[in-house]
């Protein structure tokens, strides 16, 4: 096996069209991935079932889910019940004061926490993430500072960064609108169909049309110029209603 084979990283799997074209393009990088998924009582299994069918095409040397019970503390709607998903709103930009309800509390800070753990124990020297900072939904686990700062800790906090072994994080898609990191999901071969974007997507994993994510998608899928292969679970909302 070449050196650039060898060459291992940790990528965060959600099932969803970033994550599933970050995985393409670790793999077109040389690395041997090591995909890493969360259950985190999430209002849906469909996106893990998807993340599991994006890790098999993508070829991933292995594929770990890990319980993270975030829906034990609420406070999003994403993981919480009693909170309703938003629909059909406006896409608009989003202050810091304005971060809307279906942000997870500290998901991310989280997840990379645990995918610095695996990174330790596989000898990895990269952690990749699908966050976006352009067409993202005010997110501020999803910018760049945060990103940065969360590399400056993982290197200060194991002992691979201790004695030397850097860590890196590496978020391609942060400065990509939502067509670029398509019409690149696409250029590597990765088939969109089999991903769920939805935030709340029902059984067999049909996209609602109507949320935040939804909207972000289909608008994506407009302005690349390729056809929106998401299955809906009915009648939605038309692509030049997204652009309104």
């Amino acid at each position: 096996m070449s050196k650039v084979a060898q060459k291992r990283a940790v990528v965060l799997v959600s099932g969803g069209l970033d994550s599933s074209t970050t995985l393409a393009i670790a793999r077109s990088a040389g690395f041997s991935c090591y995909a890493l998924s969360f259950d985190y009582g999430q209002r849906h299994r469909a996106e893990l079932q998807a993340a599991a069918r994006v890790v098999a095409a993508g070829g991933a040397f292995e594929h770990r889910v890990i319980p993270v019970g975030l829906d034990a503390l609420g406070g999003s709607a994403l993981t919480d019940a009693n909170l309703a998903v938003p629909e059909d709103a406006p896409d608009a930009p989003v202050s810091s004061e304005q971060i809307p309800v279906t942000y997870v509390p500290a998901r991310n800070l989280i997840f990379l926490s645990l995918a610095t753990a695996w990174a330790e124990v596989l000898g990895a020297e990269v952690i990749y993430i699908g966050a976006n900072a352009v067409d993202y939904s005010g997110y501020p686990d999803c910018r760049p500072d945060f990103l940065e700062s969360f590399a400056a800790t993982a290197n200060l906090a194991t002992k691979m960064g201790v004695e030397g072994a850097q860590l890196r994080i590496e978020a391609p898609l942060l400065h990509w609108s939502k067509a670029e990191i398509i019409q690149c999901g696409q250029a590597l071969g990765v088939d969109f169909a089999e991903t769920v974007s939805c935030y709340q997507a029902d059984d067999a994993g049909r996209a609602c049309g109507r949320c935040d994510a939804c909207r972000l998608r289909a608008a994506g899928f407009m302005a690349a110029g390729v056809s929106d292969p998401t299955h809906y679970q009915a009648q939605h909302a038309s692509l030049d209603e997204v652009k309104t």
